[in-house]
């Protein structure tokens, strides 16, 4: 049995994105706000005094694994700190112009006027990964500790079932599970309370949710893809600080899609594609999606001439109020996207992540007020949450993908309705508002035969269209290969027969890094999957998307990943 170092803090934030960095810095600042107030007798109570706080990050550095489109509204920011801009958040450039495309083959159709969720004038255009470092050295700044490459493995548990901490991963493993010379043994982290803000599909969220159930009553959390390239285009190709938002081309009408292109600074040009992971054809391949919807004229004259610089993908949980897991249990808060805090309907979540933490960081303090870390008082969080503009923003719009499950078209009029009645109406939703992505994928004998040739136009040029290997070299991937892979297969045996025959492996088509390949085994005579795991971009679409629920995702060594820094 290994021996464990135990480090004890009162306070400990697994994940370093937008949530936890703005809840652990409101959380020191209100700290000191609070017991001000109580020295010179403006509140009563307990201060709270000095506590210890700590952010455990699986990447090499804050802001490494993190990725988005991305426009920030900068409502939440400016609450936890007036003054962002001043103090140097590294914005890339504010929205001047908007626009909504609506894409058939061939054609663009203008929107005559942006549909109002999608309206983004005076935001801010920025790369999260770098406003995420940023956000870190504040912290860091105010006495908050961060262990980048430390990935939390696992929940730590009393025999009450609650939360006491998380252990980190162990380093120096080889492929066989064995110790190396360099072999360094991780350390449970003991604290008062554990807010896990590990973004979509979070691998230690979706173990406490299962454990503690705090997924009963819930919907279905349902989750889309997000691909994503920086291009370096010729002067006047896209104007800086214009936003397009697309619908149709390439997606079919029952596959929930759209793309974005966003004009930065010195000719750079963000361009993604958003794929639904609750499609119904497993002939769907989200990366080849963006790939062909770079073919479409007006994307392609963007591109003409340009540079491709890097390349990311990543989920996104899409589902919104009705999906949110409980939000807290004994020792616990949920924050972020790992708690579907993002709004579908404008596309956003980095405000909405950032309040969930803030709220959390008021609720934390009340716990410690108190000397109280049950559900008694964490229970407080979620009705903060409730009462903030959190609620005003995300029940209205509570319904808006479940509507989309019945295809585009009863979405788009579900949406108009769900808009003008503030999500009290809809025409045509679905029985069930939200169906997990992985039940709804059709089986290949009920397609007979369709779609299968869906991308044959798609040329990998490697100069505008690319092939998944090429995209992530572009991705900065590193992982050492002798460590074991962080993609665990729980039947292998479902892969060559099973999946194999009833929906042709589609996890060779929903990775969008190449990690899953089925090839020729000489000893079995059979295809068997081979799992490349040091291609993987953690966007975490396995753990989701796989018809048999198979793939289990989980942290591997330290520091491993894609290096997002500037996208």
């Amino acid at each position: 049995m290994i021996e464990r170092e135990q480090i004890e803090m009162d306070v400990i934030f697994v994940g370093a994105g937008p949530a936890n960095l703005a809840a652990a810095l409101h959380l020191k600042n209100s700290i000191a706000e609070h017991d001000e107030k109580i020295d010179k007798g403006y509140l009563h109570g307990n201060k709270v005094g000095e506590i210890e706080i700590g952010i455990v990050e699986k990447g090499s550095y804050v802001g490494a694994h993190i990725l988005s489109g991305a426009v920030m509204d900068p409502i939440a920011i400016r609450e936890l700190m007036p003054d962002f801009l001043e103090q140097g958040c590294p914005v890339d450039t504010v929205v001047t112009e908007d626009a909504a495309w609506y894409l058939t083959k061939n054609r663009s159709i203008t929107a005559p006027i942006t549909p109002p969720p999608l309206k983004n004038k005076g935001k801010y255009i920025l790369s999260l990964s770098k406003m995420c470092e940023w956000l870190g050295e504040k912290c860091e700044e105010a006495g908050i500790n961060i262990f980048p490459e430390f990935p939390a493995s696992e929940v730590l548990y009393d025999e009450n079932d609650r939360v006491i901490g998380v252990r980190t991963g162990d380093k120096g493993i080889d492929k066989e599970g064995k110790p190396k010379g360099n072999f360094e043994s991780g350390v449970d982290i003991l604290a008062k309370i554990t807010v896990l803000g590990e973004g979509s599909r979070g691998s230690l969220a979706k173990q406490l949710t299962t454990r503690l159930g705090l997924n009963h009553g819930k919907e279905a959390q349902v989750f889309s893809l997000g691909v994503k390239e920086l291009w370096e285009v010729p002067e006047g190709n896209f104007p800086e600080g214009k936003v397009v938002h697309t619908l149709g081309f390439p997606s079919d009408t029952q596959t929930y899609g759209g793309g974005w292109i966003y004009g930065l600074k010195n000719n750079v040009v963000s361009i993604g594609y958003v794929t639904g992971l609750d499609y119904k054809d497993p002939n769907i391949d989200p990366h080849r999606e963006f790939q062909k919807f770079k073919t479409h004229p007006n994307i392609a004259e963007i591109l003409k001439g340009g540079k491709m610089l890097k390349y990311g993908a990543k989920t996104i949980n899409a589902g919104g109020y009705y999906t949110m897991p409980r939000l807290y249990a004994d020792g616990v808060l949920l924050v972020g996207d790992c708690a579907s805090f993002l709004n579908g309907q404008r596309i956003k979540g980095i405000h909405t992540a950032m309040k969930s933490g803030m709220l959390a960081a008021e609720t934390i303090i009340l716990a410690f007020q108190h000397d109280d870390f049950t559900t008694e008082t964490l229970r407080h969080f979620e009705e903060k949450v409730n009462l903030s503009w959190i609620y005003d923003e995300l029940h209205p719009v509570r319904n808006f993908h479940g509507a989309f499950q019945k295809g585009r078209w009863s979405g788009l009029i579900n949406s108009g309705l769900q808009f003008l009645t503030k999500g009290m109406a809809w025409g045509f939703m679905p029985k069930e508002h939200h169906v997990a992505g992985h039940e709804r994928m059709q089986k290949l004998s009920e397609l007979n035969g369709q779609n299968a040739d869906r991308y044959e136009n798609v040329k990998f040029d490697k100069e505008m269209i690319f092939d998944k290997v090429t995209d992530v070299f572009h991705a900065g991937v590193a992982h050492n290969e002798d460590q074991p892979s962080h993609l665990h297969i729980l039947d292998p045996e479902i892969c060559a027969t099973t999946c194999a025959e009833e929906y042709g492996n589609p996890c060779q088509r929903f990775c969008p890094a190449a990690v899953y390949e089925m090839e020729f085994d000489a000893r079995s005579k059979r295809q068997e999957l081979k799992v490349n795991f040091s291609n993987c971009v953690h966007c975490k679409t396995c753990d989701v998307s796989d018809p048999y629920q198979i793939i289990n995702w989980v942290t591997p060594e330290g520091g491993g990943g894609p290096d997002y820094k500037g996208m």
